[in-house]
């Protein structure tokens, strides 16, 4: 082998990855609590079932694809099934500054966390009528041709976007803006829930959302500090800065909704943390700590703002993936060409605010725009491939019985 082990770094991943696979549950429980109880066993499927279906692929091939070869727009087939994982020399392009100081095999462990909790995702804004059946094959697709791509785009050294200048230290772009831009186009074919908007619907156990949120803060330092691959300073200033953005952003929620709707909300104070985990995502690794709070409180009072885009437009995002996945994930990559700094990670560049001017900016401008029209467009034409074979929706009588029964036979409370 080309590289050096080292054991701490070794350590520090190892726990990042089980972190950030203890996500989706966490996942799971964010999005279950606030769907009707009809539909909560649904919810809590779809999720688990990315676990078990996005690693099966990401080692068949969605690594290689991430991963592999020298193109810059799409990996190859080398590590296929993990061919030649343990005796590789060294990950094409991880060489120099970005050598890698753990087994390639752990850092392929570590990057499938992340592939699988990017689709499940998604199904916040599907809630309560997307067929099992279509959402298994949905996601299925969504890992083979589109997660690898935008992750080979940003992530690999040797990926177009990485080679321009874009920055993306944990997900920003690979992870938010792409399930984002993927929700958005599921959601237009989808069509509306029934009775939406005139019928109210609200959150049937707003604990389990809360749950869901203390797992996922928790998890979100293996997100974020687990992406510095190593453990020293840059990941304690990651993790510092993803609690302190994910603080502002919840007080920045809970602020203007009290200002607008009269009320400080719990459904509030969770959307309003897991706004500003999003926001400081791409980030957590290249600004600082003050620059992580201002980004935070950004992203709670955007985040909840953004909340009136589906009214307006007349789409129908049950869980609020759009405010909360794709403008925090949006705003979070903007703001890195403003804050970054040099001085916190020498490999990022400076932003506008450090005298790097708007060179960043403009690529992170173009990276947001590159993984959003890719993700959007892909999506848009596979849900419609589904929706014209064998369906995407289920059916008026099955949405108006629930998922759980409809779909799965089971019912999470008993009379």
């Amino acid at each position: 082998m080309n590289y050096t082990i080292d054991s701490g770094a070794v350590a520090w991943v190892l726990v990042s990855a089980a972190l950030v696979l203890f996500m989706t549950p966490g996942l799971a429980f964010f999005y279950g609590g606030m769907v009707r109880s009809k539909n909560v066993l649904g919810m809590l499927l779809q999720n688990i079932f990315a676990m078990g279906l996005v690693t099966v692929l990401w080692v068949a091939v969605g690594f290689s694809l991430a991963f592999g070869g020298t193109n810059g727009w799409i990996g190859n087939f080398d590590f296929a099934f993990l061919k030649d994982i343990t005796t590789v020399g060294e990950l094409p392009g991880y060489t120099g500054a970005f050598a890698l100081a753990i087994p390639p095999i752990l850092f392929m462990g570590y990057q499938m966390m992340f592939a699988i909790i990017t689709p499940a995702l998604i199904t916040g804004a599907t809630a309560d009528r997307l067929k099992f059946s279509a959402y298994a094959v949905l996601i299925g697709v969504w890992a083979v041709l589109v997660y690898p791509t935008v992750a080979h785009w940003v992530f690999s050294p040797n990926g177009w976007l990485f080679k321009e200048g874009a920055l993306d230290f944990a997900g920003g772009a690979v992870v938010h803006i792409n399930a984002g831009a993927a929700a958005l186009a599921v959601i237009l074919i989808l069509k509306p829930r029934k009775g939406w908007p005139r019928e109210a619907m609200p959150p049937h156990n707003l604990p389990f959302t809360v749950l869901g949120t203390g797992i996922l803060w928790f998890g979100w330092f293996g997100f974020n500090a687990g992406s510095a691959l190593a453990a020293n300073g840059l990941a304690a200033q990651a993790l510092v800065n993803t609690h302190v953005a994910a603080a502002a952003a919840m007080l920045g929620w809970l602020l203007i909704e009290k200002l607008k709707a009269g009320h400080a909300t719990t459904l509030g104070a969770a959307s309003g943390a897991v706004a500003g985990l999003v926001a400081i995502t791409p980030c957590a690794g290249f600004v600082s700590t003050s620059s992580a709070l201002l980004i935070g409180l950004a992203a709670g009072v955007i985040c909840y703002l953004s909340l009136a885009l589906k009214n307006r437009f007349g789409f129908d995002d049950s869980l609020d993936v759009i405010a909360v996945h794709l403008i925090g994930g949006l705003l979070g990559s903007l703001l890195l060409g403003v804050f970054s700094d040099t001085s916190i990670n020498s490999l990022g560049a400076d932003g506008l605010f450090n005298g790097g001017g708007s060179s960043l900016l403009g690529k992170q401008l173009l990276a947001s725009g590159a993984v959003f029209a890719f993700s959007f467009g892909v999506t848009y034409i596979v849900a419609m491939i589904i929706n014209k074979t064998m369906g995407l929706r289920v059916t008026h009588d099955e949405e108006m019985v629930g998922l759980d029964q409809s779909q799965h036979a089971e019912t999470a409370y008993q009379a």
